[in-house]
């Protein structure tokens, strides 16, 4: 992935909120991250949004959550 598309998943990423399930609607930052463990272990969808959510994991893990919510923020 270049530089453009990889600012691009960021900025989808900042977008994109839960279709299904306990966290429905919710902006996938917002999401718990036991519950992107839960997913880890049980496997990530396949898709985009399997893309998305095994993203958010490692984003997760690794504390860079402010990361996605500056995005989010900036395109208010």
């Amino acid at each position: 992935m270049g530089t453009l598309e990889n600012r691009e998943f960021l900025v989808q990423l900042a977008k994109a909120k839960m279709p299904f399930g306990k966290y429905k609607d919710y902006h996938l930052v917002d999401i718990p991250e036991p519950y992107y463990v839960w997913f880890r272990q049980k496997g990530f969808p396949k898709g985009k949004l399997g893309q998305q959510l095994e993203a958010m994991y490692e984003i997760k893990v690794n504390g860079l959550e402010n990361l996605i919510r500056n995005i989010r923020n900036q395109m208010r």
